[in-house]
């Protein structure tokens, strides 16, 4: 497990922490899937497998790297998840068809970032939308790519909603589509390269 502090001006003190499930707090790792249960169960609606107030799915493994972040109260305020592509994950099992055709890739230089969010329920600015310009979102997403890189990935794929393209350009992220944007649910998401420089 990985601590790092991080501090901004004019902000609370953010705490980074990384690691694979056995390597987190138990109450951490629940203190994750709950957040998850808010931000995209309560909040933004998707359909996924719920347990006791918690979000997990089959891609929560013991090969899953976690990357969150937390306040000084140890609340979460943002989360994202590390999956390597040589095994089963999100884009290539269930989204295939944001790739447009190309065969989702298996490599230990490629690794998935899924479960992304930055928002602080707690914050005076708490609603999803408003996480693609805030600065815990960019450092979430800058401490996410040195945790993979760790691991040996060069670059990331993703499946996102649309708002996460402006907030990669906008920070700078070596960034580019992996196919064009496919409504789903009646939101567009795409898939999405991040190099990892």
């Amino acid at each position: 497990m990985n601590l790092s502090p991080i501090h901004f001006p004019g902000a609370r003190n953010m705490e980074v922490v990384t690691g694979a499930r056995e390597t987190l707090r138990p109450d951490l790792y629940s203190k994750v899937a709950h957040y998850r249960h808010k931000i995209f169960v309560e909040r933004l609606g998707w359909q996924l497998q719920t347990k006791d107030g918690g979000e997990l799915d089959q891609f929560d493994r013991p090969d899953t790297i976690y990357v969150i972040a937390q306040n000084d109260e140890g609340q979460v305020i943002g989360c994202a998840r590390l999956l390597p592509t040589l095994r089963s994950y999100l884009l290539s099992d269930i989204f295939p068809q944001l790739l447009n055709g190309m065969e989702p890739p298996r490599s230990p230089d490629v690794w998935e970032l899924s479960r992304f969010s930055a928002v602080d329920l707690n914050g005076p600015l708490h609603t999803v939308r408003h996480q693609f310009s805030s600065t815990t979102a960019v450092r979430l997403l800058k401490e996410s790519l040195d945790c993979a890189g760790s691991f040996g990935a060069k670059r990331l794929i993703t499946v996102s909603p649309l708002g996460v393209e402006r907030l990669l350009h906008r920070a700078g992220f070596n960034a580019h589509r992996a196919g064009p944007p496919v409504v789903i649910d009646e939101a567009p998401f795409f898939a999405c390269w991040i190099e990892i420089d």
